[in-house]
């Protein structure tokens, strides 16, 4: 791994833990590059500007949940399997501690105002109701769509309300209440 790359990464994971301890973007790149190791002018070289270095900050996120959803996906092989299994990776470990969960209410926040976070969550919810239509299709029919919205929102309404929350147990309880409104949603009557 070359230096720019390892500095980028630090730099990346700077500002996921320091979002974590603000709770907010209200953070300087001198606060990041400090957590770092690195000057903030190797931190504006490499990224430009806050906004740049929190855009990648979610874009490594965005790429490590997605990694998490796949390797999860490999152990499964019906559809509820694979259901749980996208719904355990919303909030495994990785994908659900303090930091990620921070920059995930900023990403939002951010999305009303950045074209670029915007596009990047639009994505991202594309494919998490790609991935629960898919699986939900065979079991529940033309109720995919809708059960897939349902399931996303409460995702990602979890991860708001467990922000001030501390994370250390309420990753598999989160993961519980999904897959439970799953069960309930797959046993009600169309």
């Amino acid at each position: 791994m070359s230096v720019e790359i390892r500095r980028r990464d630090e730099l990346i994971r700077a500002t996921i833990k320091v979002i974590g301890e603000a709770g907010s973007l209200d953070i300087t790149v001198s606060r990041i590059a400090k957590k770092a190791g690195v000057s903030p002018a190797l931190a504006f070289h490499y990224f430009g500007d806050k906004e740049a270095l929190f855009l990648a900050s979610m874009r490594h996120v965005l790429r490590s949940y997605h990694n998490d959803v796949v390797a999860a996906l490999t152990s499964a092989s019906t559809p509820r399997e694979r259901l749980a299994q996208i719904i355990h990776a919303s909030f495994a470990p990785g994908n659900f501690h303090r930091g990620v969960i921070a920059a995930w209410l900023n990403f939002y926040v951010l999305a009303q105002s950045s074209e670029e976070a915007h596009r990047l969550l639009r994505i991202y919810h594309r494919r998490l109701q790609s991935n629960f239509v898919h699986d939900l299709r065979p079991l529940v029919g033309d109720r995919a769509g809708l059960i897939a919205a349902r399931l996303g929102a409460m995702i990602d309404g979890l991860y708001l309300r467990l922000v001030l929350t501390p994370v250390e147990a309420a990753g598999e309880s989160a993961a519980d209440t999904v897959l439970a409104t799953l069960e309930n949603e797959l046993n009600s009557p169309s």
